[in-house]
């Protein structure tokens, strides 16, 4: 994995217009302390049908919060305070805690016409469908010749 310490734009800025914001919403989210919690994949089905899948593996459905706004689609993970000694209550003695319990949030831009068509947690991984619709109007068109 290449992670980026620093990015000069410059050159791009003097040869484009109208792109700064692009490039803003790149930089934003560049953190040189990568936060590594959950893993997550994200996958290309076709040119129009994205998945991401993230491991969330001790969260319910009522834990996770997906919201996308102005093009960045965010996903948040909170566990449900449970009660000193409510373990040990239940009968339940933990020799090892593997699984990591802790909260999170993850962030990540969406391109221009890109939705949330669903989002599904099944097996400890939460997998969200993107879809691309561009519309009719911006599709390439075949003009006839007369």
């Amino acid at each position: 994995m290449t992670r980026i310490t620093s990015l000069d734009l410059n050159p791009f800025y003097r040869n484009s217009i109208g792109f700064h914001s692009l490039f803003d919403r790149i930089t934003e989210n560049i953190d040189t302390s990568a936060q590594s919690y959950p893993p997550y994949n994200i996958i290309k089905q076709n040119d129009e049908n994205y998945l991401i899948e993230i491991a969330a593996a001790g969260f319910g459905k009522p834990d996770i919060d997906i919201t996308s706004e102005n093009g960045t689609l965010t996903v948040s993970g909170k566990q449900m305070k449970k009660v000193d000694g409510e373990d040990e209550a239940n009968g339940i003695e933990y020799v090892h805690r593997g699984l990591a319990g802790r909260n999170f949030s993850r962030s990540f831009n969406l391109a221009e016409h890109v939705e949330v068509k669903s989002a599904e947690l099944e097996n400890g991984i939460l997998t969200i469908s993107l879809v691309k619709n561009i519309p009719e109007a911006m599709k390439p068109k075949t003009i006839e010749i007369k």
